[in-house]
This record gives structure tokens, C-alpha cells and sequence, in this order.
């Protein structure tokens, strides 16, 4: 527990409200990463033998032993960080996932509160944390392994190496960039429209989720029946399938996501599709009980609920931009973030399960993962287009110069329209305009020398335009009005 509350501070202000001069010294940070690096251990290895030690308490003819639970607790640790066991020859890969989602919630959380404690204020501070907590993960793995040789339930330890570091590596990247800060600069440098994509795609995949999950509680509730009759009157027995039941949820929740979108799952030789359907041995376990025994025909109808989600994300994404192409391109990028987590999701939940009839259980997960793309972006993009606003069409050239059109935020088509022909009724009608005559200065100019130097033509002899011209001109001094020309 002092591990705990080192790490889960009363603090819980954000990185960037630090004081400056509040710096811990070298003995207090080597604490907190010691802390941040054995406290998801301790705690997770608790949790596991919390659980063996109720089901051995209430299991009927078992003999309790403390040792035998701690010493069983390092397979049930590994099992809960998704490290396939080896009953014996007989390999089990089919692993409870809910235990990971919590492993990786206190993986999460305890990195970041150890960088809140450090005074963190970039990935890059934080690195000693994220290399404490996976570090410590990867050779707690690796010591349960090799202690495990030579037991009933072994594990590889490469494997057991691996695949506790890289899980908790990722919780510790998540909780370590959430106290950072770092989501707000990605989302200052990403592209607006892939940003709403990627918020959209959490959308959906969340909807289909949830979708699979009422699926299953509708089949289980119609089946209860036979649910009820897998449940043993013993105590220990039926706490022990209740709790199995509960553990497995995420996986069966994501078959039958798998199953609502269409391509479906197995279990051995069963095969449950939404166009076809397989027959065969069915675990004896409640959380099975709501199963088909045959197709139906109306199973089609359930394709409903995924178009319903790609509606969903394409409506939620129609006001990203103005533009209809960009909005399917968001679509696009929310169809990806599903098809990543339904890869993610069928690749955890299935496995092998023992060489009986019940092996292998799988969801096909390229298959899901296509389809389940097809069914965020078909039904979004259309949805996204045809909702949305679209952009005016650009006004004419001959609208450019319009002192009306200059300073306008939104151009109407039909206004346009009229402007334009108004423009273009005005340039006819002064094209069919005649000039008007203008004065010819030049020929002004010559009659008033003329005139000055008597040289005026007789005026019987003057067009009438040129009276307009050259009367009122006086005569020269010297030359009288009635002399002849020189």
C-alpha cells in the first residue's frame, strides 16, 4: 500500500502548474521509479491470487494451500498478460480478457502518476518511467517462466519476455502522453479532418461494440433456460463458471461482433455465420449457453445495427468541412481506426484451446477487419455527402469587377444569374448604340485661323455646319469681310 500511495499522490494537478523550483532529489526520483516499476506487479500478482483463493475456498473437495496459490498465481499472472500456457502438451491460447484491460488500466495509470510525482514535462522527461514499468513487466514474465519449467503449466519465456513488455510499454506510452500534454500538440499539428477521423473511427468502433454486446445479452436472456442449466446447485462449482463467464466476456462480445458484421466465428468444428452455419461441440460453460443450434433466416436483419453505425460516424462527420471530398476522406480515416481494432480485438480473443474438439477458437480477423471497414465507410460516406453543406459554385469572370459581389461573404446563384445577364444585356445594348458625333477640334482650330486671316469662304457657300463652326468670328483690322481671296 505505500507503494500505491506514492504513486497515487493527493496532487493531481496538471504537469504544466508545477512549481519550478520544486525538485526532487536523486534518492526521492529513484523511489518513485521503483515504486511505478514494482507497484503494477505487486498489485496485479495479488489481484490474480485473490481470485485462485476464492475459487479454492468455494470449491467443494479442494484443500486450501497457501503456498500452492501463490506458486499457481504466476501462470494466472501471465495468462492475464495474454502469455499462451502449456497444460502439460496441450497448449492454451484462448486468454480471458478483461484481466488485460485491467492490467493495462493500472499499467496506465501508475505511469502517470509517477510522472505527475517526477515533474515531467515531455515524453522525453519521462523516459526513465516508461523504461521502469515495461522493463519491469518483461522480466517479471521472464522470471515466472523460468521458475514455472518443469511444473504442469509452463510458458515460453521469450514469449513471457515479450508480450508483458510490449503490453506494458503501450499503457505506459498512453499514461505517460496523457499527463504530458501531448495529445494537445498532436492535435495542433495534425490535419483537422484526420483528427475528426480518428475521433469518428473510437465512435464506431465503440457503436459495433456495443452493438455485439446487446447481441449477446438479447441471446442470452432468450436462452436463459439453458444458461441457468449449466449453473451446478454446489456453491463452489457455480462460482467458479460465474467467474469464468465474467472473465471471458470481452472475447465472446467480440465474436459475436464478428457475427453481427458478418463473417462470424468458430469454436472447433462449429462455425456460426451470418449466411452460414456449421454444427458442433459446444463448451459446457453459461456464457455459451445463448448459441444457436441451427441457422435462422432472419439473421440478415442484424446487418442493420453496423450500417446504423456507419450512419452514425458519416453524421457525425458532415460538418467537418464544406467540402463533400473531404468529408468521405474523414470517413475514411474513421474506417481505418475500426478495422485496426477489430484486428486488434479478434487477434486477442481467439487462440488455441487444448487439441479437443472445442480447438481452435477464432474470429477471422482479415476478413472482419475488411468488412467491418466496408460497413463504416459505405454507409458514412454517403450519409457524410449527401447531409452535409455543399460549396457554391464559384461566381463568373464577369462578376469580378462587380462592386455588388466585391465584398460579399455568400454569393446566390439565382442573384448571380441575373446580375450576369443584366451585364450582358448592357454591352448589346451599347454595341447597337450609334457614337455620337464629337466636335473635330482640328477643323475648329482652322476655321477660326480663316477667320482671322480673311480667307472665310463665302457664306452661301458654307455648309450649314460649318455656320456652327465659324460664325461670331471676327474679322482681321486690316482686311475688310467683302475682299477676295489673295
Amino acid at each position: 500500500m505505500r507503494i500505491m500511495d506514492l504513486l497515487t499522490d493527493s496532487r493531481e494537478e496538471p504537469v504544466g502548474d508545477l512549481e519550478p523550483d520544486v525538485v526532487l532529489s536523486r534518492a526521492a526520483r529513484v523511489r518513485v521509479l521503483l515504486a511505478a516499476a514494482l507497484g503494477p506487479l505487486v498489485t496485479g500478482y495479488a489481484a490474480v491470487a485473490t481470485v485462485l483463493t476464492l475459487v479454492a475456498l468455494t470449491a467443494p473437495r479442494t484443500v486450501f494451500s497457501g503456498t500452492g496459490v501463490l506458486l499457481a498465481a504466476g501462470p494466472g499472472w501471465l495468462a492475464a498478460h495474454q502469455v499462451r500456457l502449456d497444460l502439460g502438451v496441450h497448449p492454451l491460447g484462448v486468454l480471458p480478457l478483461l484481466p488485460t484491460l485491467g492490467a493495462l488500466a493500472l499499467a496506465a495509470r501508475t505511469a502517470s502518476g509517477a510522472t505527475v510525482r517526477l515533474g515531467c514535462r515531455s515524453p522525453r522527461e519521462a523516459l526513465p518511467v516508461f523504461a521502469a514499468i515495461a522493463g519491469a513487466h518483461a522480466l517479471f514474465g521472464l522470471l515466472i517462466a523460468l521458475c514455472a519449467q518443469g511444473s504442469p503449466v509452463t510458458a515460453n519465456p521469450l514469449v513471457a519476455f515479450a508480450v508483458p513488455g510490449l503490453l506494458a510499454a503501450a499503457a505506459a506510452a498512453v499514461g505517460i502522453v496523457r499527463c504530458c500534454g501531448l495529445p494537445d500538440v498532436v492535435a495542433e499539428r495534425l490535419d483537422p479532418l484526420a483528427l475528426r477521423g480518428l475521433r469518428a473511427g473510437a465512435l464506431g468502433l465503440a457503436v459495433l461494440v456495443a452493438c455485439g454486446a446487446a447481441v449477446f445479452t438479447l441471446a442470452t436472456a432468450l436462452s436463459w433456460r439453458t444458461v441457468a442449466d449449466m449453473y451446478e446447485p454446489a456453491l463452489g462449482s457455480s462460482f467458479g463458471m460465474f467467474l469464468l463467464s465474467v472473465l471471458y466476456l470481452p472475447n465472446t462480445v467480440t465474436a459475436v461482433l464478428s457475427f453481427v458484421t458478418g463473417p462470424g466465428f468458430s469454436i472447433g468444428d462449429l462455425n456460426v455465420g451470418m449466411f452460414g452455419y456449421r454444427g458442433g461441440a459446444v463448451p459446457g460453460v453459461p456464457l455459451l449457453g445463448g448459441l444457436p443450434e441451427h441457422h435462422a433466416a432472419w439473421w440478415p436483419a442484424l446487418l442493420v445495427l453496423p450500417a446504423a453505425a456507419g450512419v452514425l460516424v458519416g453524421w457525425s462527420l458532415r460538418k467537418v468541412d464544406a467540402d463533400p471530398a473531404q468529408r468521405i476522406r474523414a470517413v475514411a480515416v474513421a474506417g481505418a481506426v475500426v478495422a485496426l481494432g477489430c484486428v486488434l480485438l479478434g487477434t486477442l480473443s481467439g487462440g488455441r484451446l487444448g487439441d479437443g474438439p472445442f480447438d481452435p477458437v477464432s474470429v477471422p480477423v482479415g476478413v472482419a477487419s475488411v468488412v467491418a471497414f466496408c460497413w463504416i465507410v459505405i454507409p458514412g460516406s454517403f450519409t457524410a455527402f449527401f447531409t452535409g453543406e455543399h460549396e457554391p459554385p464559384a461566381p463568373p469572370e464577369a462578376l469580378e469587377d462587380n462592386e455588388a459581389f466585391e465584398d460579399a461573404e455568400e454569393v446566390d446563384v439565382d442573384e448571380a444569374a441575373e446580375a450576369v445577364e443584366e451585364l450582358e444585356a448592357s454591352e448589346e445594348d451599347e454595341e447597337t448604340e450609334e457614337p455620337e458625333e464629337e466636335p473635330d477640334e482640328d477643323a475648329e482650330f482652322e476655321a477660326e485661323a480663316d477667320a482671322e486671316l480673311g480667307l472665310e469662304e463665302p457664306a452661301e457657300d458654307r455648309p450649314e455646319g460649318d455656320e456652327a463652326v465659324t460664325g461670331g468670328t471676327e474679322t482681321c483690322g486690316d482686311v475688310e469681310a467683302a475682299e477676295t481671296d489673295r
